[in-house]
Protein backbone atom coordinates (compact mmCIF):
# COMPACT_ATOMS: atom_id res chain seq x y z
CA UNK A 1 0.00 0.00 0.00
CA UNK A 2 3.00 2.27 0.43
CA UNK A 3 3.30 2.64 -3.34
CA UNK A 4 -0.40 3.37 -3.59
CA UNK A 5 -0.19 6.02 -0.90
CA UNK A 6 2.70 7.66 -2.75
CA UNK A 7 0.68 7.67 -5.97
CA UNK A 8 -2.22 9.18 -4.13
CA UNK A 9 0.01 11.81 -2.62
CA UNK A 10 1.56 12.65 -5.99
CA UNK A 11 -1.94 12.80 -7.53
CA UNK A 12 -3.13 15.07 -4.75
CA UNK A 13 -0.14 17.35 -5.21
CA UNK A 14 -0.81 17.40 -8.96
CA UNK A 15 -4.31 18.70 -8.45
CA UNK A 16 -3.16 21.28 -5.89
CA UNK A 17 -4.27 19.50 -2.71
CA UNK A 18 -0.88 18.27 -1.50
CA UNK A 19 0.36 21.34 0.42
CA UNK A 20 1.50 23.78 -2.33
CA UNK A 21 2.94 27.03 -0.91
CA UNK A 22 0.97 29.31 -3.19
CA UNK A 23 -2.52 28.17 -2.06
CA UNK A 24 -4.39 26.86 0.90
CA UNK A 25 -3.40 23.45 2.09
CA UNK A 26 -6.15 20.88 2.46
CA UNK A 27 -5.32 18.49 5.25
CA UNK A 28 -6.19 15.08 3.82
CA UNK A 29 -4.73 12.19 5.79
CA UNK A 30 -3.21 9.58 3.60
CA UNK A 31 -5.28 6.90 5.33
CA UNK A 32 -8.59 8.56 4.37
CA UNK A 33 -8.52 7.02 0.89
CA UNK A 34 -7.84 3.60 2.22
CA UNK A 35 -10.60 3.79 4.82
CA UNK A 36 -13.27 5.41 2.59
CA UNK A 37 -16.43 3.29 2.19
CA UNK A 38 -16.66 4.58 -1.36
CA UNK A 39 -14.75 2.49 -3.90
CA UNK A 40 -11.80 4.60 -5.16
CA UNK A 41 -9.42 3.56 -7.91
CA UNK A 42 -6.46 5.28 -9.54
CA UNK A 43 -6.26 4.39 -13.21
CA UNK A 44 -3.67 5.49 -15.75
CA UNK A 45 -4.22 6.34 -19.39
CA UNK A 46 -3.72 2.72 -20.45
CA UNK A 47 -6.59 1.58 -18.24
CA UNK A 48 -4.38 -0.03 -15.60
CA UNK A 49 -5.27 0.27 -11.94
CA UNK A 50 -2.48 2.11 -10.18
CA UNK A 51 -4.03 1.98 -6.75
CA UNK A 52 -7.34 1.20 -5.11
CA UNK A 53 -8.75 1.32 -1.63
CA UNK A 54 -10.22 -1.69 0.13
CA UNK A 55 -13.78 -0.82 -0.89
CA UNK A 56 -12.69 -0.95 -4.56
CA UNK A 57 -10.94 -4.28 -4.28
CA UNK A 58 -13.60 -6.19 -6.22
CA UNK A 59 -13.76 -3.53 -8.93
CA UNK A 60 -9.97 -3.41 -9.15
CA UNK A 61 -9.83 -7.18 -9.63
CA UNK A 62 -12.50 -6.98 -12.32
CA UNK A 63 -10.58 -4.25 -14.20
CA UNK A 64 -7.27 -6.05 -13.85
CA UNK A 65 -8.50 -9.48 -14.93
CA UNK A 66 -11.00 -8.75 -17.63
CA UNK A 67 -11.12 -5.07 -18.16
CA UNK A 68 -14.12 -2.81 -18.08
CA UNK A 69 -14.33 -1.12 -21.49
CA UNK A 70 -16.80 1.47 -20.33
CA UNK A 71 -14.57 2.49 -17.41
CA UNK A 72 -11.38 2.61 -19.46
CA UNK A 73 -13.10 4.68 -22.13
CA UNK A 74 -14.41 7.14 -19.52
CA UNK A 75 -10.91 7.56 -18.03
CA UNK A 76 -9.41 8.10 -21.47
CA UNK A 77 -12.00 10.77 -22.31
CA UNK A 78 -11.41 12.56 -18.99
CA UNK A 79 -7.63 12.58 -19.43
CA UNK A 80 -7.93 13.73 -23.01
CA UNK A 81 -10.29 16.54 -22.08
CA UNK A 82 -8.38 17.45 -18.94
CA UNK A 83 -11.59 17.76 -16.91
CA UNK A 84 -13.76 15.62 -14.69
CA UNK A 85 -16.81 13.73 -15.92
CA UNK A 86 -19.58 11.62 -14.50
CA UNK A 87 -20.91 8.54 -16.26
CA UNK A 88 -22.79 5.36 -15.50
CA UNK A 89 -21.13 2.12 -16.51
CA UNK A 90 -21.86 -1.57 -16.04
CA UNK A 91 -19.21 -3.48 -14.08
CA UNK A 92 -18.95 -7.20 -13.30
CA UNK A 93 -19.28 -8.52 -9.76
CA UNK A 94 -19.50 -11.94 -8.09
CA UNK A 95 -23.28 -11.52 -7.84
CA UNK A 96 -23.64 -10.45 -11.45
CA UNK A 97 -23.26 -7.23 -13.35
CA UNK A 98 -23.78 -4.10 -11.32
CA UNK A 99 -24.45 -0.55 -12.37
CA UNK A 100 -22.03 2.11 -11.07
CA UNK A 101 -22.03 5.84 -11.30
CA UNK A 102 -18.33 6.87 -11.73
CA UNK A 103 -16.83 10.28 -11.07
CA UNK A 104 -13.54 10.58 -12.98
CA UNK A 105 -11.07 13.27 -11.80
CA UNK A 106 -7.93 13.56 -14.06
CA UNK A 107 -4.46 14.49 -12.63
CA UNK A 108 -1.53 16.13 -14.37
CA UNK A 109 0.54 12.91 -14.40
CA UNK A 110 -1.70 10.94 -16.76
CA UNK A 111 -3.62 9.37 -13.93
CA UNK A 112 -7.26 9.73 -12.94
CA UNK A 113 -8.98 9.05 -9.65
CA UNK A 114 -12.24 7.17 -10.10
CA UNK A 115 -14.86 7.21 -7.36
CA UNK A 116 -17.55 4.60 -7.95
CA UNK A 117 -21.07 4.48 -6.51
CA UNK A 118 -23.25 1.37 -6.84
CA UNK A 119 -26.54 2.65 -8.27
CA UNK A 120 -27.99 -0.73 -9.26
CA UNK A 121 -30.78 -0.62 -6.66
CA UNK A 122 -31.53 3.01 -7.32
CA UNK A 123 -31.64 2.38 -11.05
CA UNK A 124 -33.86 -0.63 -10.62
CA UNK A 125 -36.20 1.34 -8.37
CA UNK A 126 -36.28 4.18 -10.84
CA UNK A 127 -36.96 1.76 -13.68
CA UNK A 128 -39.71 0.04 -11.68
CA UNK A 129 -41.22 3.40 -10.90
CA UNK A 130 -41.17 4.39 -14.52
CA UNK A 131 -42.68 1.04 -15.51
CA UNK A 132 -45.34 1.46 -12.85
CA UNK A 133 -46.16 4.96 -13.99
CA UNK A 134 -46.35 3.80 -17.61
CA UNK A 135 -48.47 0.82 -16.61
CA UNK A 136 -50.84 3.07 -14.70
CA UNK A 137 -50.98 5.46 -17.63
CA UNK A 138 -51.73 2.62 -20.05
CA UNK A 139 -54.45 1.17 -17.79
CA UNK A 140 -56.07 4.56 -17.38
CA UNK A 141 -56.03 5.17 -21.11
CA UNK A 142 -57.54 1.81 -22.06
CA UNK A 143 -59.96 1.60 -19.15
CA UNK A 144 -63.65 2.41 -19.49
CA UNK A 145 -63.22 4.40 -16.27
CA UNK A 146 -61.99 7.94 -16.36
CA UNK A 147 -60.03 9.76 -13.69
CA UNK A 148 -60.61 13.40 -12.89
CA UNK A 149 -59.67 16.17 -10.52
CA UNK A 150 -61.67 19.21 -9.54
CA UNK A 151 -59.87 22.37 -8.46
CA UNK A 152 -60.70 24.93 -5.76
CA UNK A 153 -63.08 26.76 -8.11
CA UNK A 154 -65.15 23.58 -8.68
CA UNK A 155 -64.05 23.12 -12.30
CA UNK A 156 -62.21 20.18 -13.83
CA UNK A 157 -58.45 20.68 -13.76
CA UNK A 158 -57.66 17.18 -14.99
CA UNK A 159 -59.54 14.51 -16.96
CA UNK A 160 -58.09 11.25 -18.31
CA UNK A 161 -56.56 11.73 -21.77
CA UNK A 162 -59.34 9.72 -23.42
CA UNK A 163 -61.94 12.16 -22.16
CA UNK A 164 -65.44 11.19 -21.02
CA UNK A 165 -69.12 11.37 -21.93
CA UNK A 166 -68.23 11.81 -25.57
CA UNK A 167 -66.09 14.88 -24.85
CA UNK A 168 -62.33 15.23 -25.27
CA UNK A 169 -60.35 15.90 -22.12
CA UNK A 170 -59.60 19.49 -23.17
CA UNK A 171 -63.34 20.09 -23.70
CA UNK A 172 -64.01 19.18 -20.07
CA UNK A 173 -61.11 20.91 -18.35
CA UNK A 174 -62.25 24.26 -17.01
CA UNK A 175 -65.94 23.33 -16.96
CA UNK A 176 -67.84 22.38 -13.79
CA UNK A 177 -69.42 18.94 -13.28
CA UNK A 178 -72.76 20.66 -12.53
CA UNK A 179 -73.02 21.51 -16.25
CA UNK A 180 -73.40 17.82 -17.03
CA UNK A 181 -75.46 16.56 -14.07
CA UNK A 182 -78.85 15.23 -15.18
CA UNK A 183 -80.10 13.86 -11.88
CA UNK A 184 -78.93 14.24 -8.31
CA UNK A 185 -77.57 10.98 -6.87
CA UNK A 186 -79.15 11.56 -3.49
CA UNK A 187 -76.21 10.38 -1.36
CA UNK A 188 -76.68 12.44 1.81
CA UNK A 189 -77.19 15.43 -0.47
CA UNK A 190 -73.50 15.37 -1.44
CA UNK A 191 -72.10 15.05 -4.93
CA UNK A 192 -68.88 13.08 -5.45
CA UNK A 193 -67.42 16.13 -7.25
CA UNK A 194 -67.73 18.37 -4.18
CA UNK A 195 -67.46 15.98 -1.26
CA UNK A 196 -65.88 16.68 2.13
CA UNK A 197 -65.57 12.97 2.92
CA UNK A 198 -64.52 10.02 0.74
CA UNK A 199 -67.40 8.57 -1.30
CA UNK A 200 -67.53 5.08 -2.80
CA UNK A 201 -69.73 3.91 -5.69
CA UNK A 202 -72.10 6.87 -5.89
CA UNK A 203 -74.48 6.77 -8.88
CA UNK A 204 -74.57 9.98 -10.89
CA UNK A 205 -76.68 10.58 -14.01
CA UNK A 206 -74.95 12.88 -16.50
CA UNK A 207 -75.62 14.11 -20.02
CA UNK A 208 -73.42 12.94 -22.85
CA UNK A 209 -72.23 15.15 -25.69
CA UNK A 210 -75.01 13.72 -27.91
CA UNK A 211 -77.69 14.55 -25.32
CA UNK A 212 -78.25 11.00 -24.10
CA UNK A 213 -78.21 10.24 -20.40
CA UNK A 214 -75.39 8.16 -18.90
CA UNK A 215 -75.23 6.48 -15.51
CA UNK A 216 -71.84 6.79 -13.83
CA UNK A 217 -70.58 5.20 -10.63
CA UNK A 218 -68.16 7.60 -8.96
CA UNK A 219 -65.67 7.17 -6.13
CA UNK A 220 -63.88 10.27 -4.89
CA UNK A 221 -61.84 11.75 -2.08
CA UNK A 222 -61.34 15.41 -1.12
CA UNK A 223 -57.94 17.10 -1.38
CA UNK A 224 -57.20 19.02 1.83
CA UNK A 225 -54.64 21.71 2.57
CA UNK A 226 -52.49 21.92 5.73
CA UNK A 227 -55.37 23.48 7.62
CA UNK A 228 -57.84 20.78 6.59
CA UNK A 229 -59.72 22.91 4.09
CA UNK A 230 -60.83 21.37 0.82
CA UNK A 231 -58.83 22.58 -2.14
CA UNK A 232 -60.26 20.14 -4.62
CA UNK A 233 -61.59 16.61 -5.20
CA UNK A 234 -60.00 13.72 -7.00
CA UNK A 235 -61.78 10.62 -8.17
CA UNK A 236 -62.69 8.12 -10.84
CA UNK A 237 -65.96 7.39 -12.68
CA UNK A 238 -67.13 4.20 -14.34
CA UNK A 239 -69.81 4.26 -17.03
CA UNK A 240 -72.43 1.63 -16.08
CA UNK A 241 -75.16 2.78 -18.46
CA UNK A 242 -75.18 -0.53 -20.36
CA UNK A 243 -75.32 -2.46 -17.11
CA UNK A 244 -78.29 -0.40 -15.92
CA UNK A 245 -80.03 -0.72 -19.28
CA UNK A 246 -79.43 -4.46 -19.23
CA UNK A 247 -80.76 -4.70 -15.67
CA UNK A 248 -83.81 -2.64 -16.63
CA UNK A 249 -84.45 -4.77 -19.72
CA UNK A 250 -84.17 -7.93 -17.63
CA UNK A 251 -86.58 -6.50 -15.06
CA UNK A 252 -89.06 -5.61 -17.80
CA UNK A 253 -88.73 -9.09 -19.32
CA UNK A 254 -89.34 -10.68 -15.92
CA UNK A 255 -92.38 -8.46 -15.43
CA UNK A 256 -93.76 -9.41 -18.87
CA UNK A 257 -93.23 -13.07 -18.03
CA UNK A 258 -95.03 -12.63 -14.72
CA UNK A 259 -97.99 -10.91 -16.37
CA UNK A 260 -98.11 -13.48 -19.16
CA UNK A 261 -98.08 -16.31 -16.62
CA UNK A 262 -100.95 -14.60 -14.81
CA UNK A 263 -102.97 -14.40 -18.04
CA UNK A 264 -102.16 -17.98 -19.04
CA UNK A 265 -103.06 -19.33 -15.59
CA UNK A 266 -106.31 -17.38 -15.65
CA UNK A 267 -107.28 -18.82 -19.04
CA UNK A 268 -106.16 -22.31 -18.08
CA UNK A 269 -108.34 -22.37 -14.98
CA UNK A 270 -111.52 -21.67 -16.99
CA UNK A 271 -113.61 -24.82 -17.40
CA UNK A 272 -116.28 -23.62 -19.84
CA UNK A 273 -114.77 -22.87 -23.29
CA UNK A 274 -117.45 -20.23 -23.79
CA UNK A 275 -115.91 -18.20 -20.95
CA UNK A 276 -112.27 -18.51 -22.00
CA UNK A 277 -112.12 -15.43 -24.22
CA UNK A 278 -114.17 -13.30 -21.84
CA UNK A 279 -111.84 -14.11 -18.95
CA UNK A 280 -108.81 -13.63 -21.22
CA UNK A 281 -110.03 -10.16 -22.24
CA UNK A 282 -110.43 -9.11 -18.60
CA UNK A 283 -107.07 -10.56 -17.52
CA UNK A 284 -105.23 -8.93 -20.44
CA UNK A 285 -106.78 -5.51 -19.83
CA UNK A 286 -105.88 -5.62 -16.15
CA UNK A 287 -102.34 -6.89 -16.78
CA UNK A 288 -101.53 -4.18 -19.34
CA UNK A 289 -103.33 -1.36 -17.56
CA UNK A 290 -105.79 -0.88 -20.43
CA UNK A 291 -109.28 0.61 -20.14
CA UNK A 292 -110.73 -2.22 -22.20
CA UNK A 293 -109.96 -5.24 -24.34
CA UNK A 294 -111.70 -6.91 -27.28
CA UNK A 295 -111.09 -10.34 -28.73
CA UNK A 296 -112.22 -11.38 -32.21
CA UNK A 297 -112.41 -14.71 -33.95
CA UNK A 298 -111.77 -15.07 -37.64
CA UNK A 299 -113.65 -17.39 -39.96
CA UNK A 300 -115.40 -17.53 -43.30
CA UNK A 301 -117.26 -14.31 -42.47
CA UNK A 302 -114.12 -12.41 -41.44
CA UNK A 303 -113.42 -11.00 -37.98
CA UNK A 304 -116.35 -11.40 -35.61
CA UNK A 305 -116.48 -10.09 -31.99
CA UNK A 306 -116.08 -12.92 -29.49
CA UNK A 307 -115.49 -11.25 -26.12
CA UNK A 308 -114.87 -7.83 -24.56
CA UNK A 309 -114.11 -6.21 -21.22
CA UNK A 310 -114.17 -2.63 -19.96
CA UNK A 311 -114.45 0.54 -22.01
CA UNK A 312 -113.86 -0.21 -25.66
CA UNK A 313 -114.00 1.69 -28.92
CA UNK A 314 -115.15 0.81 -32.39
CA UNK A 315 -112.91 -2.05 -33.37
CA UNK A 316 -114.27 -2.36 -36.91
CA UNK A 317 -111.68 0.02 -38.30
CA UNK A 318 -108.85 -1.77 -36.56
CA UNK A 319 -109.83 -5.26 -37.70
CA UNK A 320 -110.08 -3.92 -41.24
CA UNK A 321 -106.50 -2.72 -40.91
CA UNK A 322 -105.48 -6.06 -39.39
CA UNK A 323 -106.77 -7.81 -42.50
CA UNK A 324 -103.76 -6.36 -44.32
CA UNK A 325 -101.24 -6.11 -41.43
CA UNK A 326 -100.32 -8.07 -38.36
CA UNK A 327 -100.57 -5.14 -35.95
CA UNK A 328 -102.21 -1.77 -35.44
CA UNK A 329 -101.50 1.23 -33.25
CA UNK A 330 -103.31 4.53 -33.47
CA UNK A 331 -106.21 6.70 -32.37
CA UNK A 332 -109.79 5.66 -33.14
CA UNK A 333 -112.73 7.86 -32.08
CA UNK A 334 -110.78 9.54 -29.32
CA UNK A 335 -109.23 6.36 -27.95
CA UNK A 336 -105.79 4.85 -28.30
CA UNK A 337 -105.98 1.43 -29.88
CA UNK A 338 -103.35 -1.30 -29.97
CA UNK A 339 -104.11 -4.48 -31.86
CA UNK A 340 -102.49 -7.68 -33.06
CA UNK A 341 -103.70 -10.68 -35.02
CA UNK A 342 -103.77 -14.13 -33.44
CA UNK A 343 -102.54 -17.18 -35.26
CA UNK A 344 -102.45 -20.93 -35.06
CA UNK A 345 -99.97 -22.76 -37.27
CA UNK A 346 -99.34 -19.46 -39.13
CA UNK A 347 -103.04 -19.10 -40.05
CA UNK A 348 -104.86 -16.01 -38.77
CA UNK A 349 -107.71 -17.10 -36.50
CA UNK A 350 -108.56 -13.87 -34.69
CA UNK A 351 -107.35 -10.60 -33.20
CA UNK A 352 -106.97 -8.89 -29.84
CA UNK A 353 -107.40 -5.14 -29.27
CA UNK A 354 -106.50 -2.96 -26.30
CA UNK A 355 -107.99 0.46 -25.59
CA UNK A 356 -106.86 3.49 -23.60
CA UNK A 357 -108.08 7.03 -23.26
CA UNK A 358 -106.12 9.46 -25.44
CA UNK A 359 -105.07 11.40 -22.34
CA UNK A 360 -103.44 8.31 -20.84
CA UNK A 361 -99.81 7.29 -21.36
CA UNK A 362 -99.29 5.79 -24.79
CA UNK A 363 -98.33 2.22 -25.49
CA UNK A 364 -94.71 1.37 -24.70
CA UNK A 365 -92.41 -1.34 -26.01
CA UNK A 366 -93.24 -3.56 -23.04
CA UNK A 367 -96.98 -3.34 -23.77
CA UNK A 368 -96.40 -4.17 -27.42
CA UNK A 369 -94.16 -7.13 -26.60
CA UNK A 370 -96.60 -8.45 -24.01
CA UNK A 371 -99.55 -8.07 -26.40
CA UNK A 372 -97.74 -10.21 -28.96
CA UNK A 373 -97.11 -12.86 -26.30
CA UNK A 374 -100.78 -12.75 -25.29
CA UNK A 375 -101.83 -12.94 -28.95
CA UNK A 376 -99.98 -16.26 -29.23
CA UNK A 377 -101.98 -17.61 -26.27
CA UNK A 378 -105.27 -16.24 -27.65
CA UNK A 379 -104.47 -17.90 -30.96
CA UNK A 380 -104.18 -21.23 -29.15
CA UNK A 381 -107.40 -20.51 -27.22
CA UNK A 382 -109.27 -19.64 -30.43
CA UNK A 383 -108.15 -22.92 -31.97
CA UNK A 384 -109.19 -24.85 -28.86
CA UNK A 385 -112.62 -23.20 -28.93
CA UNK A 386 -112.99 -23.97 -32.65
CA UNK A 387 -112.06 -27.60 -32.01
CA UNK A 388 -114.55 -27.73 -29.15
CA UNK A 389 -117.26 -26.32 -31.41
CA UNK A 390 -116.43 -28.84 -34.12
CA UNK A 391 -116.59 -31.68 -31.63
CA UNK A 392 -119.80 -30.29 -30.19
CA UNK A 393 -121.25 -29.95 -33.67
CA UNK A 394 -120.32 -33.53 -34.51
CA UNK A 395 -121.85 -34.73 -31.27
CA UNK A 396 -125.11 -32.83 -31.94
CA UNK A 397 -125.61 -33.42 -35.64
CA UNK A 398 -126.41 -36.33 -37.86
CA UNK A 399 -123.33 -37.38 -39.78
CA UNK A 400 -125.19 -37.84 -43.09
CA UNK A 401 -127.69 -35.00 -43.25
CA UNK A 402 -126.09 -32.43 -40.94
CA UNK A 403 -129.43 -32.03 -39.11
CA UNK A 404 -129.72 -32.21 -35.32
CA UNK A 405 -129.41 -35.74 -34.00
CA UNK A 406 -131.90 -37.16 -31.52
CA UNK A 407 -130.06 -36.04 -28.36
CA UNK A 408 -129.41 -32.49 -29.55
CA UNK A 409 -132.96 -32.10 -30.87
CA UNK A 410 -134.61 -33.06 -27.63
CA UNK A 411 -132.19 -30.93 -25.58
CA UNK A 412 -133.00 -27.87 -27.66
CA UNK A 413 -136.69 -28.78 -27.80
CA UNK A 414 -136.79 -28.88 -23.99
CA UNK A 415 -135.44 -25.32 -23.83
CA UNK A 416 -137.90 -24.10 -26.49
CA UNK A 417 -140.85 -25.78 -24.82
CA UNK A 418 -139.94 -24.25 -21.44
CA UNK A 419 -140.31 -20.79 -22.99
CA UNK A 420 -143.79 -21.41 -24.35
CA UNK A 421 -145.50 -20.82 -20.99
CA UNK A 422 -143.72 -17.47 -20.68
CA UNK A 423 -144.19 -16.36 -24.32
CA UNK A 424 -147.81 -17.64 -24.49
CA UNK A 425 -147.39 -18.56 -28.14
CA UNK A 426 -148.36 -21.71 -30.06
CA UNK A 427 -145.87 -24.05 -31.72
CA UNK A 428 -146.14 -27.31 -33.63
CA UNK A 429 -144.19 -30.57 -33.59
CA UNK A 430 -144.01 -32.74 -36.72
CA UNK A 431 -143.02 -36.40 -36.67
CA UNK A 432 -142.11 -37.61 -40.18
CA UNK A 433 -141.54 -41.19 -41.26
CA UNK A 434 -140.61 -42.44 -44.75
CA UNK A 435 -142.92 -45.08 -46.19
CA UNK A 436 -141.35 -48.16 -47.85
CA UNK A 437 -137.80 -46.90 -47.27
CA UNK A 438 -136.46 -50.40 -46.62
CA UNK A 439 -137.24 -51.37 -50.21
CA UNK A 440 -135.03 -48.53 -51.46
CA UNK A 441 -132.01 -50.05 -49.71
CA UNK A 442 -132.97 -53.58 -50.69
CA UNK A 443 -133.46 -52.80 -54.38
CA UNK A 444 -130.98 -50.02 -55.02
CA UNK A 445 -128.42 -50.28 -52.23
CA UNK A 446 -127.55 -48.12 -49.27
CA UNK A 447 -125.93 -45.38 -51.33
CA UNK A 448 -129.24 -44.80 -53.11
CA UNK A 449 -130.94 -44.90 -49.75
CA UNK A 450 -128.57 -42.18 -48.45
CA UNK A 451 -129.42 -40.07 -51.49
CA UNK A 452 -133.13 -40.45 -50.67
CA UNK A 453 -132.50 -39.30 -47.09
CA UNK A 454 -130.62 -36.25 -48.38
CA UNK A 455 -133.57 -35.47 -50.65
CA UNK A 456 -135.86 -35.53 -47.60
CA UNK A 457 -133.48 -33.18 -45.77
CA UNK A 458 -133.66 -30.75 -48.70
CA UNK A 459 -137.48 -30.81 -48.61
CA UNK A 460 -137.43 -29.98 -44.89
CA UNK A 461 -134.95 -27.14 -45.41
CA UNK A 462 -137.03 -25.60 -48.20
CA UNK A 463 -140.22 -25.60 -46.12
CA UNK A 464 -138.85 -24.36 -42.79
CA UNK A 465 -137.47 -21.15 -41.34
CA UNK A 466 -134.12 -20.48 -39.61
CA UNK A 467 -135.94 -20.37 -36.27
CA UNK A 468 -137.32 -23.90 -36.73
CA UNK A 469 -135.57 -27.07 -35.52
CA UNK A 470 -134.86 -29.90 -37.95
CA UNK A 471 -133.64 -33.33 -36.89
CA UNK A 472 -133.04 -36.84 -38.09
CA UNK A 473 -134.06 -38.97 -35.14
CA UNK A 474 -132.59 -42.12 -36.64
CA UNK A 475 -133.04 -44.39 -39.67
CA UNK A 476 -135.88 -42.93 -41.77
CA UNK A 477 -137.47 -40.89 -38.96
CA UNK A 478 -137.33 -37.09 -38.94
CA UNK A 479 -138.78 -34.36 -36.73
CA UNK A 480 -139.52 -30.65 -37.22
CA UNK A 481 -140.33 -28.04 -34.58
CA UNK A 482 -142.24 -25.15 -36.14
CA UNK A 483 -141.49 -22.20 -33.87
CA UNK A 484 -144.60 -20.06 -33.25
CA UNK A 485 -146.81 -22.02 -35.69
CA UNK A 486 -150.53 -22.51 -34.98
CA UNK A 487 -152.60 -25.37 -36.38
CA UNK A 488 -153.37 -23.62 -39.68
CA UNK A 489 -149.70 -22.77 -40.30
CA UNK A 490 -148.63 -26.30 -39.42
CA UNK A 491 -151.13 -27.83 -41.88
CA UNK A 492 -150.00 -25.55 -44.70
CA UNK A 493 -146.38 -26.56 -44.07
CA UNK A 494 -147.34 -30.22 -44.09
CA UNK A 495 -149.26 -29.85 -47.35
CA UNK A 496 -146.25 -28.14 -48.94
CA UNK A 497 -143.99 -30.96 -47.78
CA UNK A 498 -146.39 -33.57 -49.09
CA UNK A 499 -146.43 -31.90 -52.50
CA UNK A 500 -142.63 -31.69 -52.52
CA UNK A 501 -142.43 -35.37 -51.57
CA UNK A 502 -143.44 -36.26 -55.15
CA UNK A 503 -139.72 -35.84 -55.90
CA UNK A 504 -139.07 -38.97 -53.81
CA UNK A 505 -140.94 -41.28 -56.21
CA UNK A 506 -137.87 -42.03 -58.39
CA UNK A 507 -136.11 -43.43 -55.31
CA UNK A 508 -138.86 -46.01 -54.74
CA UNK A 509 -137.91 -49.66 -54.50
CA UNK A 510 -141.17 -50.81 -56.14
CA UNK A 511 -143.98 -49.10 -58.14
CA UNK A 512 -146.47 -50.74 -55.84
CA UNK A 513 -144.71 -49.35 -52.75
CA UNK A 514 -143.64 -45.78 -53.57
CA UNK A 515 -141.40 -43.76 -51.27
CA UNK A 516 -143.70 -41.26 -49.52
CA UNK A 517 -143.97 -39.30 -46.27
CA UNK A 518 -146.25 -39.93 -43.30
CA UNK A 519 -146.60 -36.87 -41.02
CA UNK A 520 -148.01 -36.66 -37.50
CA UNK A 521 -148.65 -33.14 -36.14
CA UNK A 522 -149.13 -32.04 -32.52
CA UNK A 523 -149.93 -28.36 -31.97
CA UNK A 524 -149.24 -26.83 -28.58
CA UNK A 525 -152.12 -24.59 -27.53
CA UNK A 526 -151.14 -22.08 -24.81
CA UNK A 527 -154.77 -22.07 -23.65
CA UNK A 528 -154.51 -25.78 -22.85
CA UNK A 529 -151.10 -26.37 -21.21
CA UNK A 530 -149.48 -29.80 -21.41
CA UNK A 531 -146.14 -31.41 -20.73
CA UNK A 532 -143.49 -31.98 -23.36
CA UNK A 533 -143.94 -35.71 -22.86
CA UNK A 534 -147.63 -35.40 -23.72
CA UNK A 535 -146.86 -33.30 -26.81
CA UNK A 536 -144.36 -35.88 -28.07
CA UNK A 537 -146.80 -38.72 -27.46
CA UNK A 538 -149.56 -36.95 -29.40
CA UNK A 539 -147.32 -36.33 -32.40
CA UNK A 540 -146.10 -39.92 -32.39
CA UNK A 541 -149.64 -41.23 -32.13
CA UNK A 542 -150.80 -39.09 -35.03
CA UNK A 543 -147.96 -40.29 -37.25
CA UNK A 544 -148.71 -43.95 -36.58
CA UNK A 545 -152.38 -43.38 -37.32
CA UNK A 546 -151.33 -42.18 -40.77
CA UNK A 547 -149.19 -45.31 -41.20
CA UNK A 548 -152.12 -47.52 -40.25
CA UNK A 549 -154.52 -45.67 -42.52
CA UNK A 550 -152.59 -46.07 -45.76
CA UNK A 551 -149.45 -43.89 -45.45
CA UNK A 552 -148.46 -40.86 -47.51
CA UNK A 553 -150.65 -38.40 -45.59
CA UNK A 554 -150.71 -35.93 -42.72
CA UNK A 555 -152.64 -36.25 -39.45
CA UNK A 556 -153.13 -33.63 -36.71
CA UNK A 557 -153.16 -35.17 -33.25
CA UNK A 558 -156.09 -34.93 -30.89
CA UNK A 559 -155.81 -31.74 -28.84
CA UNK A 560 -155.53 -31.95 -25.04
CA UNK A 561 -159.20 -30.75 -24.82
CA UNK A 562 -160.32 -33.80 -26.76
CA UNK A 563 -160.82 -32.10 -30.13
CA UNK A 564 -159.54 -34.00 -33.18
CA UNK A 565 -158.65 -33.19 -36.73
CA UNK A 566 -159.50 -35.44 -39.62
CA UNK A 567 -156.66 -36.84 -41.77
CA UNK A 568 -155.47 -34.60 -44.60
Amino acid sequence: MAEAERVVKRWLNAVGLGGASDGPVVALPETSVASSPTPILFIDGRGHVVAANEAAEVLSLAVTEGGVPGLSAAVARALAAGRSLVEVVMMPSPSGSRLYEINVLPSGEGTAMVMAKDVTLESNLRSSLMDSRQRYKDLVEISSDFAWEVGPDGGFVFVSPRGALGYRADQLVGRTPAEFIAEQPGIDGELPFSCDQPIDDAEVWMRRADGRIACLVASSSPLLDAEGRRRGVRGVCRDVTRDRERDAALARANNRERLLNYIVRTIRDVVDPADILRIAAEATARALGADGCQIFRHGDQGFLPAASFGEIGDGAGIVEALAAADSFEGSIDGRLGLGAVTRHHHDVNGAILLWRDTEAVGWGDDARALLWDVAVQIGVANEQIANHERILLLSRTDALTGLFNRRAFFEELSRRFARLARDHKPSALLYIDLDSFKLVNDQHGHQRGDEALMAVRNILYRHSRPTDLLARLGGDEFAVWLEGADEGTALRRCEAMMDAAQALIPFSGSPDNPLTLSLGVAVHDPEHPETLHDLLARADQAMYEVKRNGKGACQVAVAPSGRSQAPS
